[in-house]
């Protein structure tokens, strides 16, 4: 028998108090728990006698965010549609002063949380201080679009007014700006460009003494923005329009309403807008796409996460965006864990290894554990087993001369057993890869799930699926799931790509969870044979002539045998209809009857 004690209710609203900020001393709020209090004493017209809510938060300013809480002992279940109710009536109650009203059911072990009685389902399993809660309302999407419109403003400015051609040097002075900007960096307007350039510089150095103690590489981004060729303009209302664009993304970007988007492949698609890819054999993976990986491999705020080719570290910030919320924000302990210990990238490129530490950096941090490495290398296995890794998020890169297939099989030996590992890569290439390598990485790895991407996903033009395997589990001869997302809502915007602008994707993405989750719900899916193929695999489609085909070409033939010349005859009849006929329209019938020498013909 368990002689575990369960929380009472009373010890759960005890908690909950301490837990929530409840007990603060506050001017202008009116907070606290209880079973005294009434609504009425609260200065509600409460229709119900004596009804009490557990906890409150009650700005005296009407136009704030109000919290009402309700607790139940460990033993009760959340799922009984009661205790919910119970809430609601309570929410109801306090929505007759407030617009804007958070309800919390709590037991000791999890929550339940409303906005206005609409439950939200992404949120920490613990609770959370109140600040988690009144920012709630205004958790919306960081404007992408003006990040884009900005970010074009600046690539403007510093090609045709700073002259700087190159357009990765371009990428590299604006993201240090960023980052200066993020830790205080003397950005203020009519300053010199020496001014400028030293300040950054030297909040750079900064921000990265103590991160250098641990990681010597990242002196690497340091070294990168000393070499920006740049002409220094005298030009000042140019410097300030770049100073001005600055502060317009870095507001956007550091607002606690970033939802992981990768800044740096919005300036990636912005400053190399006028090639497919770069001259490094890199495609940036969009952000949609990196949204479903991270749900689909079930990533969680305990994982160890690995991106072995981290580009500009989309799979990163957006795992340390989403498992941070999980965690209850960036002021929690785990939090700090998590981008401490928990995030793992590796890039070869110097470059581009900057500005993934860039990207880490004005989104917080998580740069300490970014290498620049070759992942093909044993230095770069033996570094991936020490992090004893337990999710893989990678877009490798598709070239043969990179050696996808030494970096897939690398991270796969070196990473835990049972580590899911899912990769984007282009639809057929583990079957171009040797038969030795797919026997090889088969007989240790378990190839789970193929998901086919839109043929649309990436403007360069390659057709791209998720290629999902479990880390020292052989095949073994299990078959394959797969599916086909043949939409994904996305509209192409001018100089900006493919754009989520009707907001479709976060319906099309949970829909597509679902059915990867349960491996049913849609007429694509198809279960493949590891030894007979490792790809999607699409419907042929029968072949079939149409009456109307087989009179063409029957047409073409008695031309042919006749000597006729097929163009001449058409441009003949086309003239003869035009010009030598009576064309009438009667508007009631909508109808065209044409004239022919004589001879009526309805149209």
């Amino acid at each position: 028998m368990s002689n575990i004690k369960m929380l009472t209710e009373d010890e759960v609203r005890d908690s909950a108090k301490i837990i929530l900020g409840f007990d603060a001393q506050e001017t202008d709020v009116k907070q606290g728990t209880g079973q005294i209090t009434t609504f009425k004493e609260l200065g509600f017209n409460c229709n119900l006698n004596n009804h009490k809510p557990d906890g409150w938060y009650l700005p005296n300013d009407r136009t704030k965010v109000a919290i009402v809480l309700e607790t139940k002992s460990e033993k009760q279940s959340l799922e009984n549609q009661k205790w919910v109710d119970e809430l609601l009536v309570n929410i109801d109650i306090v929505g007759t002063k407030y617009k804007e009203v958070v309800g919390i059911l709590y037991n000791g072990i999890e929550q339940r949380v409303f906005l206005n009685k609409d439950e939200i389902i992404k949120k920490p399993k613990e609770l959370q201080n109140k600040d988690f809660y009144l920012d709630l309302f205004t958790n919306k999407p960081i404007d992408t679009q003006q990040i884009y419109l900005t970010t074009k403003k600046i690539n403007d400015l510093l090609h045709f007014k700073f002259g700087v051609n190159d357009y990765y040097d371009r990428m590299v002075f604006t993201a240090c700006a960023l980052v200066g900007k993020r830790y205080g960096a003397w950005l203020d307007k009519g300053r010199d460009y020496t001014t400028l350039h030293n300040s950054i510089l030297n909040t750079l150095s900064k921000s990265l003494d103590t991160a250098i103690k641990q990681n010597e590489k990242l002196k690497i981004l340091l070294e990168m923005y000393s070499k920006v060729q740049m002409n220094i303009t005298t030009n000042q209302d140019a410097i300030d329009e770049f100073i001005d664009c600055v502060e317009t993304i870095s507001d956007l970007i550091n607002s606690k309403h970033w939802n992981g988007e990768d800044v740096m492949g919005i300036f990636f698609n912005e400053f190399n807008r006028y090639k497919g890819k770069s001259e490094n054999g890199q495609i940036f993976t969009p952000g949609h796409v990196t949204s479903l990986m991270y749900r689909i491999s079930d990533v969680n705020m305990d994982d160890r996460v690995l991106d072995a080719a981290c580009g500009s570290g989309a799979f990163l910030t957006k795992s340390m965006s989403n498992m941070i919320y999980e965690a209850g924000g960036f002021g929690t302990l785990k939090a700090k864990k998590i981008m401490s210990e928990q995030l793992y990238g590796i890039e070869i490129d110097k470059r581009v290894y900057s500005l993934a530490c860039a990207n880490m950096l004005i989104h917080k941090d998580g740069k300490t554990n970014l290498e620049q490495l070759d992942s093909t290398t044993q230095e770069a296995a033996d570094w991936i087993k020490s992090k004893k890794i337990t999710k893989v998020l990678m877009n490798p890169p598709y070239e043969r001369k990179y050696h996808p297939e030494i970096i897939i099989k690398n991270v796969l030996d070196n990473c835990t057993k049972g580590t899911i590992a899912t990769f984007l890569l282009p639809d057929k290439k583990l079957e171009k890869f040797s038969k030795k390598w797919q026997k090889s990485v088969l007989s240790k790895h378990r190839l789970l799930k193929v998901i086919k991407l839109p043929e649309k996903t990436f403007d360069e033009g390659v057709v791209v699926s998720i290629f999902m395997f479990e880390c020292h589990k052989p095949q073994n001869n299990e078959e394959v799931f797969t599916c086909y997302i043949q939409e994904d809502g996305l509209e192409r915007v001018k100089n900006q790509g493919r754009q989520d602008v009707n907001n479709k994707w976060q319906e099309i993405e949970n829909k597509w969870v679902e059915i990867i989750k349960k491996q049913t719900g849609d007429t694509t899916i198809k279960w493949i044979n590891p030894n007979e193929c490792l790809s999607y695999q699409k419907d042929e489609r029968p072949f079939t002539v149409s009456e109307e085909d087989f009179i063409q070409g029957m047409m073409k033939y008695l031309m042919y045998k006749e000597n006729i010349d097929e163009k001449e005859l058409s441009e003949t009849l086309v003239n003869k209809v035009m010009y030598s006929s009576l064309i009438k329209k009667d508007e009631k019938n909508n109808s065209v009857t044409i004239n022919l020498q004589g001879g009526e013909h309805d149209e």
